[in-house]
């Protein structure tokens, strides 16, 4: 049996795991419209589309990969090598949740913002317009689209809906909710209403605070063991006939095996340390999902 068969072997259990694994993870629930929208060239499209700093570190890995297979006779490192070395980075690295929460957080300025001059008298759609100077990086683009549309004459409910389908998130449209009742109503206390908003949305980041910061524990532990034990094995591989049972096609293959379900491990630890988003109850996603509920 030659060294490529065990290593070819290896290398399809991890594509097979790291398959498995990715297939496991839940996915919106796309229209029709989407679906026929979506065509097989530009799903290629966003599957090749890789960042600038992943090539960079799946080249690396590739360099390094073929030194190691040229250096021990292990072939199977041309394969694992890059998956490491682009891979292992991103599990080891804090999940979107920080930026969310940054998102959040702008929210809540920019509501507050909104309730202090909704006080002066102004009307909404003035107050909206006011607001863009002082809103935060976070969500300025958003409210930089929602002024635009009420500058263009958009009806104030329609470009607030607009608005929460571009914020995204559950808050979004609790607050776009409020400013939509607003509108309608055009009665005192809406002012009084978002200050209320914005003290449970600080309320909110301060306890989503709290738990990235739980949550951040695990993550700085699974780094250091991990940095530790490739530390060791690269000293080991290098002064003592520790790792040598692996050089043989045997050896090979079980350590794929043993690489992967490591990586199963860090996989499965940053999917229980990210957290799903509420749902959102107004926009366009909530309309997709009450229409794939029904019978």
């Amino acid at each position: 049996m030659t060294p490529a068969v065990p290593a070819l072997a290896g290398a399809l259990v991890v594509a097979g795991l790291i398959g498995l694994a990715v297939g496991g993870r839940a996915r919106p629930v796309r229209d029709s419209a989407q679906r026929h929208t979506t065509t097989p060239v530009a799903r290629l499209a966003r599957l090749t589309r890789v960042s600038r700093r992943t090539r960079v570190l799946l080249a690396v890995g590739a360099v390094a990969g073929a030194t190691i297979a040229v250096w021990t006779g292990w072939l199977i490192a041309i394969v694992l090598a890059p998956a490491a070395v682009a891979g292992v980075p991103v599990l080891l690295s804090a999940p979107a949740s920080t930026a969310r929460i940054d998102r959040l957080e702008a929210m809540e300025e920019w509501t507050r913002s909104l309730a202090g001059v909704l006080t002066v008298g102004v009307g909404l759609e003035q107050a909206l317009i006011a607001t863009l100077r002082s809103t935060p990086a976070a969500i300025r683009p958003e409210v930089s689209r929602l002024v635009a549309r009420l500058r263009a004459r958009w009806s104030t409910e329609d470009a607030l809906r607009a608005f929460a389908d571009e914020l995204d998130d559950a808050t979004g449209d609790l607050v776009a909710a409020n400013l939509i009742l607003g509108a309608r109503r055009r009665g005192a206390g809406l002012a009084s209403i978002l200050e209320s908003l914005a003290e449970s949305v600080a309320a909110d980041v301060r306890a989503r605070r709290q738990i990235e910061a739980d949550r951040a524990k695990p993550r700085a532990t699974a780094r250091w063991v991990t940095i530790i034990t490739v530390s060791v094995l690269a000293v080991l591989a290098l002064t003592g006939s520790y790792i040598e049972p692996y050089g043989t096609p045997l050896g090979q293959a079980l350590l794929a095996l043993l690489l992967s379900l490591y990586v199963l491990t860090l996989v499965w630890m940053r999917r229980m340390a990210t957290g799903a988003p509420l749902p959102r109850f107004i926009g366009t996603p909530a309309r997709t999902h009450d229409t794939g509920a029904r019978p």
